[in-house]
């Protein structure tokens, strides 16, 4: 899909209750559907189609409905929630998942315990340097080059919390997928992807920061915007916080909250603090902060055409030895962002309950429910059930995003020996 190009709008949704009062059949006015105080305004989408995400059951396709989503409040410059309107057309095609795939089901159920958690492809390939291990990647030096695995490690909390069947390939290639689709906003380090899991990128000098942009005053984690504005905050990473918001609402403006990239948990920094340090230039800085807010921008937009919410991601950037500033790591993944479902998210804002997500922010507050995560030397198990829904979702977010159908490994071969051998064969011709 080309981007900017015009994609159909999806309605995606977990459960039916709160989504049904957006449901309308053929014939119906949209006064019928939804109060008309609350019909103002708004963005026209040429076409909307439906996924499912009711737990582990089959979905059902099709219905055409219209849907009003508004966020935000009146505040301050910068930090006041504006109201959005979001009028979704009716339907002039659908698009039907088929629910749980059975083969899906089936292939994520009898993966749960064969997931690709740990490599070792610096045993098989000598051209490959040793491993780098991060939170869900592994990471090898190759000459000029980076060989990025991204295994099936789920990470939150600044820890590895269960492995998810078929997530590293989720990730990648829902990664490559936006690298290929914002080459308008921003060079990108990616060569290529000679696997499911792999990207081979252009090796570069990381800066050390990560450059978190939000565009909702939500979160669960110790860092996360409504965290620290709940314990009184009103001036954060240099933005300033207006009285009075509330969980989950809106902001008028996307805000970058920056953290530098500690080895074991992230600290907040304003850019005057990243400048005054020395860990970026006052230049580079600016120039990488307009690529984030205008990649965010553009996420949202192409989130919101399939029926979602961009909530907040983060970005990380390179310069290479000619000093091109370049993208990095992943794009707006399940893992790096976290995306709300667009058609319920205001009532069920109005009622004062979360929102509907497709993200891992559901598997976040089990944990948080279980166990004090941040601090617990051991963690509960995750159950199978829940490991496989955050399969599902992110199975389901890929295919909702880049319309492409999520692809299952064509054979048995075991997951280590596909990636070595595709690996090898890649590096053989570039190096």
């Amino acid at each position: 899909m080309v981007a900017g190009a015009m994609m159909s709008v999806s309605h995606v949704y977990i459960g039916s209750r709160s989504v049904e009062a957006f449901v309308r059949e053929p014939g119906s006015s949209l006064a019928t559907d939804v109060p008309s105080s609350r019909c103002s305004g708004g963005l026209r989408l040429p076409s909307t189609s439906r996924v499912a995400l009711s737990s582990r059951a089959a979905l059902s396709g099709g219905s055409k409905f219209s849907c009003l989503l508004r966020g935000g409040r009146n505040g301050a410059a910068g930090m006041k929630g504006a109201a959005m309107g979001i009028t979704c057309a009716a339907a002039t095609s659908t698009v039907d998942l088929n629910a749980r795939r059975p083969e899906v089901e089936t292939a994520i159920d009898e993966s749960i315990g064969n997931c690709i958690s740990e490599t070792h492809l610096n045993d098989t390939i000598p051209a490959l340097g040793p491993k780098i291990r991060g939170k869900v990647r592994d990471i090898y030096e190759a000459g000029d080059y980076m060989v990025l695995v991204t295994t099936d490690r789920q990470s939150a909390f600044d820890r590895v919390l269960a492995s998810v069947p078929f997530k590293g390939q989720v990730l990648n290639q829902t990664s490559v997928w936006w690298f290929n689709n914002t080459k308008h906003i921003t060079d990108n380090a990616v060569v290529s992807a000679p696997d499911p899991n792999v990207t081979i990128a252009k090796k570069c000098t990381v800066f050390p920061v990560e450059f978190v942009v939000r565009g909702f005053m939500t979160g669960s984690t110790s860092t996360s915007l409504w965290t620290v504005y709940n314990q009184g905050v009103r001036n954060y990473c240099g933005n300033d916080l207006v009285e009075g918001m509330k969980k989950n609402e809106k902001l008028e403006a996307n805000i970058i909250t920056p953290t530098t990239k500690a080895a074991d948990h992230d600290v907040p920094i304003s850019g005057a603090e990243i400048v005054e340090q020395g860990l970026m230039s006052k230049e580079d800085y600016e120039e990488v902060k307009n690529k984030a807010l205008a990649l965010f921008k553009f996420g949202q937009e192409v989130a919101l055409k399939h029926g979602l919410l961009l909530v907040d991601t983060k970005y990380e950037f390179g310069k290479t030895s000619d000093g091109t500033i370049v993208l990095i790591d992943e794009v707006h993944t399940p893992d790096s962002s976290r995306y709300w479902i667009a058609a319920s998210y205001e009532e069920r804002h109005r009622q004062g309950l979360e929102p509907e997500n497709i993200d891992k922010e559901f598997l976040r507050l089990w944990f948080k429910s279980k166990c004090d995560p941040y601090n617990d030397k051991v963690l509960p198990e995750a159950p199978k059930e829940l490991v496989a829904e955050l399969s599902w979702r992110y199975i389901v977010l890929y295919e909702t995003i880049t319309g492409n159908k999520f692809m299952l490994p064509e054979t048995k071969e075991p997951l280590h020996d596909r990636i070595a051998r595709n690996v090898q064969d890649t590096l053989q011709r570039l190096l």
